[in-house]
């Protein structure tokens, strides 16, 4: 299917205008999430319609702790991420190509279908980036909201504000993984940058969808309590005192497996900062 957002630059190439990346693509090449290509001129999502991943959650997995507690949601993926997360905790999904993994044939009609036939009250986009398939979770969601379905996105919140606030209207809930408060350690770890995901978190408050937020404290890396202490601040002054936050713990994965799990003792100091700064909600994970 042809992607919304993007134009054709003089070359043959095209430039993706869904995130902060810019991919500019050759012909028969994708951008950095794999999954959105230059097909003759025209960019082309490889993924919509082929979810590769679907499963029945609790929404607590999300995590979503003050969202419709106690429900199921039909949690859906396709391949693909803007992100190049050394500690992917999916990566055989999210770090790939479409071909290299199977998929399902499910249309956005399909797929709100299965949802009421599973009994489920929403849809999850989730397990990948699904702003990397905007496209698909879109069309979904508007189906989803007509057939009175709620809609969660979790997400690491990197793309262009133009091209999320199609889905806004939407949205019901979002988990948003706030990697750390440091655009450094974005750059190293992700490949990446934190303002924009900073601005996502403010477009959707701005929007009224409920959001969960989650850092990964990983050890030696963004474990700074400094900078935890800045982080919480900041979600403080803006209004998300009252939402959940989320302290996870990391084990190795990926390319990070010679780090060892996070002190649990480390999530309850980076608890009780946040607590200190007015955060009312605070849980850990992974523990």
């Amino acid at each position: 299917m042809e992607c919304r957002y993007y134009h054709k630059l003089d070359d043959g190439r095209v430039e993706c205008l869904l995130c902060p990346h810019h991919c500019h693509i050759s012909e028969g090449r994708t951008g950095i999430c794999r999954s959105r290509s230059n097909e003759g001129g025209v960019l082309v999502s490889e993924v919509y319609g082929r979810p590769c991943s679907l499963a029945i959650d609790p929404i607590e997995k999300k995590p979503l702790y003050h969202f419709h507690p106690g429900t199921k949601c039909l949690s859906i993926a396709c391949t693909g991420c803007n992100f190049r997360c050394l500690n992917c905790q999916n990566h055989e999904i999210s770090q790939v190509a479409p071909s290299e993994v199977g998929h399902y044939d499910l249309s956005p009609e399909a797929v709100v279908e299965l949802c009421i036939e599973h009994h489920c009250p929403g849809i999850a986009y989730t397990y990948t980036e699904p702003l990397t398939y905007l496209e698909y979770i879109t069309d979904t969601a508007r189906l989803a909201h007509e057939a009175g379905l709620w809609n969660i996105l979790v997400t690491a919140g990197y793309v262009c504000q133009e091209s999320l606030s199609d889905l806004l209207p939407y949205l019901d809930a979002a988990n948003i993984d706030l990697k750390s408060f440091s655009d450094d350690i974005y750059v190293k770890i992700s490949g990446g940058h934190l303002q924009p995901v900073l601005d996502t978190i403010l477009a959707m408050r701005d929007a009224g969808v409920w959001i969960e937020l989650t850092n990964l404290l990983i050890p030696g890396i963004n474990d700074d309590m400094p900078m935890i202490r800045r982080m919480c601040q900041w979600i403080a002054s803006n209004g998300l005192a009252d939402n959940p936050l989320h302290f996870s713990r990391f084990f190795p994965r990926y390319k990070m497996q010679d780090i060892p799990p996070t002190p649990v003792q480390t999530l309850k100091a980076a608890k009780q900062i946040a607590i200190e700064e007015g955060i009312k909600y605070v849980y850990l994970g992974n523990v």
